[in-house]
């Protein structure tokens, strides 16, 4: 071999020795990179909720390790400039351990105030070498200006698996939207860290970016020798307002979100007691529009779940206040409707609440068909998207598979009930578990 092929021969191998090591090196860093953005010190379970005023306030919640025992969240206004964090605020969070089946974990929050209305905000929490990305939100305006937000009844079992479809569908068909509602039963084992770990991974960032508004239901309470207790998650999980019953903090509670009233109620227990303080809510209320939710139907569409007590309760509170809609869960159906009065086939005109029941889970009963009922279904996964534009709420249940299932608009009138003007799909049949029943009406 000549002396220049020698020569070629050895640079040749000196150059792929050294794409190799660069190579390796840089695969290492990667793997470095993503391995440490998953030890155990990393937030986890971040959500978005409110505990004062939705124009002017945020609250975020998150959890860490037992290796991280505090942590802080950091606030900037958002642009579009890379830049924008170095004029980030940095606060500290409140902390609080629960100890679970997978060990002890610290649970962090912190309440951003003195927020201008109707901005972008750019947030991000954690400590030291483990912090969360950049994350947006939007607040509140002051206004009258036109929002949508989403609807789940419940979420429940096979969470991660099944139900993960529903809150990434419904954030696709409404990437705008403000906030969701969460009707109860957002997991089967009300102390399991396993199932609430899979709500939380199900919506990862959407929970970081479209704020909550649970209620809790059945299932968020422990049976243990003939007693209910309310998770001992569900505290610690999300921050929300304490200007309920005392006992029931954040779970009796309401928030004002630009001129809608949203009251939730805790069905599960001391139903009594909340009368009077939903009277007060009520009759103090400036907003064009009232929003309930809570777990158990007023009005069923389940065999043998009907619950008289809680109608004969509440819903006298709702006929004197005119409340609007009322959004439930429990009953893993779908049907919604005006009641009718009783005994007969006239609209109840008290009130002209809308009553609405759904299932975004894969946790499926038979329905049962009652004359209150205006559209129906069953086996089938759902959320809704309502849009609130000045004097007229505009609702759809969409499957989750993008197929528009439900919709109906309700129109506000001078001292009258609300207009129904319904628009259920033409050609779209009542869905049932058997290809051949889907028409029950």
């Amino acid at each position: 071999m000549s002396r220049k092929k020698i020569i070629i021969s050895i640079l040749l191998v000196a150059v792929i020795i050294l794409v190799t090591t660069i190579l390796t090196a840089s695969s290492s860093q990667r793997t470095d990179a993503l391995v440490s953005f998953h030890i155990n010190g990393s937030p986890e379970n971040i959500v978005l909720t409110w505990k004062d005023n939705p124009a002017t306030s945020q609250a975020v919640t998150w959890r860490t390790h037992e290796s991280v025992q505090d942590g802080f969240a950091e606030i900037a206004t958002a642009d579009a400039a890379p830049t924008f964090f170095r004029n980030a605020k940095r606060l500290p969070a409140t902390t609080e351990s629960v100890s679970t089946e997978n060990g002890t974990k610290y649970y962090h929050s912190v309440n951003f105030n003195g927020l201008k209305p109707n901005t972008l905000y750019a947030y991000r929490v954690g400590k030291d070498d483990y912090w969360s990305e950049w994350f947006h939100f939007n607040t509140a305006a002051t206004g009258d200006d036109p929002f949508s937000f989403i609807y789940f009844g419940d979420a429940q079992n096979n969470v991660l698996s099944l139900w993960a479809r529903a809150i990434r569908s419904a954030y696709t068909e409404a990437p705008r939207a403000k906030f969701m509602i969460h009707a109860g039963d957002l997991i089967n084992r009300a102390n399991s860290d396993n199932e609430w770990r899979g709500w939380f991974d199900a919506g990862d960032w959407i929970h970081a970016m479209v704020p909550g508004i649970p209620t809790p239901g059945n299932h968020e309470y422990d049976k243990n020798l003939g007693t209910k207790t309310l998770s001992k998650f569900w505290r610690p999980n999300f921050t929300l307002p304490e200007n309920g019953i005392a006992g029931l903090e954040e779970t009796v509670y309401y928030l004002d979100y630009q001129n809608i009233r949203i009251v939730s109620l805790n069905s599960n227990e001391r139903v009594r007691e909340q009368v009077a303080w939903l009277e007060g809510v009520l009759e103090n209320n400036p907003q064009r529009w009232t929003v309930l939710t809570y777990h158990h139907p007023i009005y069923s569409s389940g065999n043998g779940r009907d619950n008289k007590e809680l109608r004969a309760l509440w819903k006298p509170v709702f006929d004197k206040y005119r409340v609007d809609i009322a959004l439930q869960g429990h009953d893993h159906t779908y049907a919604r409707g005006r009641n009718l009065a009783s005994g007969s086939n006239v609209l109840d005109q008290s009130g002209g609440t809308m009553y609405v029941v759904s299932v975004s889970g894969p946790k499926m009963y038979e329905i049962v068909q009652e004359r209150w009922m205006d559209r129906a279904a069953e086996n089938t996964q759902l959320f809704q998207v309502i849009t609130i534009d000045h004097d007229t709420l505009r609702y759809k249940a969409m499957t989750v598979t993008g197929q528009l299932y439900d919709a109906f608009d309700l129109v506000k009138q001078d001292k009258k009930m609300n207009k129904l003007i319904d628009r259920i799909p033409e050609g779209v049949p009542e869905r049932g578990f058997n290809s051949s029943d889907h028409d029950h009406h």
